[in-house]
Protein backbone atom coordinates (compact mmCIF):
# COMPACT_ATOMS: atom_id res chain seq x y z
CA UNK A 1 0.00 0.00 0.00
CA UNK A 2 1.27 3.74 -0.96
CA UNK A 3 -0.23 6.30 1.51
CA UNK A 4 0.38 10.36 0.89
CA UNK A 5 -0.20 12.39 3.73
CA UNK A 6 -1.63 16.09 3.70
CA UNK A 7 -2.99 18.56 5.22
CA UNK A 8 -0.09 20.31 7.29
CA UNK A 9 0.24 24.00 7.49
CA UNK A 10 0.90 26.98 9.68
CA UNK A 11 -1.67 27.49 13.08
CA UNK A 12 -1.73 29.68 15.90
CA UNK A 13 -1.61 28.23 18.99
CA UNK A 14 -5.80 27.13 20.33
CA UNK A 15 -6.34 26.20 16.21
CA UNK A 16 -7.16 23.55 14.36
CA UNK A 17 -5.83 21.36 11.79
CA UNK A 18 -7.12 18.26 9.65
CA UNK A 19 -4.64 15.95 8.62
CA UNK A 20 -5.72 13.35 5.60
CA UNK A 21 -3.55 10.19 4.64
CA UNK A 22 -4.58 8.46 1.59
CA UNK A 23 -3.82 5.10 0.49
CA UNK A 24 -3.71 3.36 -2.71
CA UNK A 25 -2.39 -0.33 -3.53
CA UNK A 26 -3.76 -2.22 -1.15
CA UNK A 27 -7.24 -3.41 0.30
CA UNK A 28 -7.50 -0.50 2.81
CA UNK A 29 -9.75 -2.06 5.08
CA UNK A 30 -7.21 -5.00 5.75
CA UNK A 31 -5.07 -2.49 8.18
CA UNK A 32 -4.75 -1.13 11.09
CA UNK A 33 -3.55 2.99 10.65
CA UNK A 34 -1.24 5.05 12.86
CA UNK A 35 -0.38 8.50 12.90
CA UNK A 36 3.26 9.37 14.29
CA UNK A 37 5.09 12.50 14.65
CA UNK A 38 8.94 13.68 14.45
CA UNK A 39 11.05 16.56 15.55
CA UNK A 40 14.26 17.14 14.08
CA UNK A 41 17.11 15.43 16.21
CA UNK A 42 14.32 13.37 17.98
CA UNK A 43 12.86 10.07 17.18
CA UNK A 44 9.98 9.38 15.84
CA UNK A 45 6.76 9.22 18.21
CA UNK A 46 3.21 7.63 18.63
CA UNK A 47 0.54 10.02 17.83
CA UNK A 48 -2.94 8.40 17.25
CA UNK A 49 -3.65 4.43 15.79
CA UNK A 50 -6.98 2.95 14.77
CA UNK A 51 -7.96 -0.68 13.95
CA UNK A 52 -9.02 -2.09 10.74
CA UNK A 53 -12.55 -1.79 11.25
CA UNK A 54 -12.47 1.73 13.20
CA UNK A 55 -13.72 0.85 16.35
CA UNK A 56 -10.78 1.05 18.31
CA UNK A 57 -8.45 3.24 18.89
CA UNK A 58 -5.62 4.46 21.27
CA UNK A 59 -3.71 7.89 21.70
CA UNK A 60 -0.75 9.21 22.99
CA UNK A 61 -0.87 11.08 26.60
CA UNK A 62 0.26 14.20 25.22
CA UNK A 63 -2.71 14.34 22.77
CA UNK A 64 -5.67 12.48 24.35
CA UNK A 65 -8.57 14.76 24.61
CA UNK A 66 -6.86 17.00 21.97
CA UNK A 67 -7.08 14.71 18.56
CA UNK A 68 -9.25 12.12 16.67
CA UNK A 69 -8.46 9.29 14.69
CA UNK A 70 -11.17 8.54 11.78
CA UNK A 71 -11.40 6.16 9.17
CA UNK A 72 -13.06 6.17 5.78
CA UNK A 73 -12.57 2.98 3.84
CA UNK A 74 -14.89 4.48 0.81
CA UNK A 75 -12.43 7.03 -0.05
CA UNK A 76 -9.32 5.07 1.57
CA UNK A 77 -8.31 8.13 3.41
CA UNK A 78 -7.44 8.24 7.33
CA UNK A 79 -7.97 11.61 9.36
CA UNK A 80 -6.33 13.01 11.73
CA UNK A 81 -8.43 15.78 13.72
CA UNK A 82 -5.88 18.36 15.99
CA UNK A 83 -7.85 20.94 18.11
CA UNK A 84 -6.30 22.83 20.70
CA UNK A 85 -3.16 22.91 18.83
CA UNK A 86 0.32 23.61 21.34
CA UNK A 87 3.67 25.13 20.19
CA UNK A 88 5.04 21.25 20.93
CA UNK A 89 2.99 19.92 18.88
CA UNK A 90 4.78 21.13 16.27
CA UNK A 91 6.10 18.26 13.86
CA UNK A 92 6.26 16.60 10.78
CA UNK A 93 3.84 14.07 10.80
CA UNK A 94 3.74 10.96 9.10
CA UNK A 95 0.63 8.04 8.42
CA UNK A 96 1.64 4.38 8.47
CA UNK A 97 -0.61 0.95 8.03
CA UNK A 98 0.22 -2.29 9.19
CA UNK A 99 -1.47 -4.92 7.94
CA UNK A 100 -3.90 -6.62 10.52
CA UNK A 101 -6.61 -6.03 13.12
CA UNK A 102 -4.07 -4.61 16.12
CA UNK A 103 -4.01 -1.14 17.70
CA UNK A 104 0.09 -0.85 16.73
CA UNK A 105 1.92 1.88 18.67
CA UNK A 106 5.62 1.43 18.31
CA UNK A 107 7.37 2.48 14.80
CA UNK A 108 8.89 -0.39 13.96
CA UNK A 109 5.82 -2.73 13.63
CA UNK A 110 4.53 -0.60 10.69
CA UNK A 111 4.89 -1.53 7.19
CA UNK A 112 4.20 1.04 5.43
CA UNK A 113 4.98 4.97 5.88
CA UNK A 114 3.74 8.16 4.02
CA UNK A 115 6.04 11.13 3.33
CA UNK A 116 4.96 13.26 6.17
CA UNK A 117 3.34 16.43 6.50
CA UNK A 118 4.59 19.56 8.51
CA UNK A 119 2.58 20.97 10.92
CA UNK A 120 4.40 24.72 12.05
CA UNK A 121 2.01 25.84 15.63
CA UNK A 122 2.88 29.77 16.69
CA UNK A 123 3.12 31.24 19.99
Amino acid sequence: VQLQASGGGLVQAGGSLRLSCAASKGTFSMYSLGWFRQDPGKEREFVAAISWNGLRNTFADSVKGRFTISRDDAKNTVYLQMNSLKPEDTAVYYCAAVRGPSLVTKVPEYDYWGQGTLVTVSS
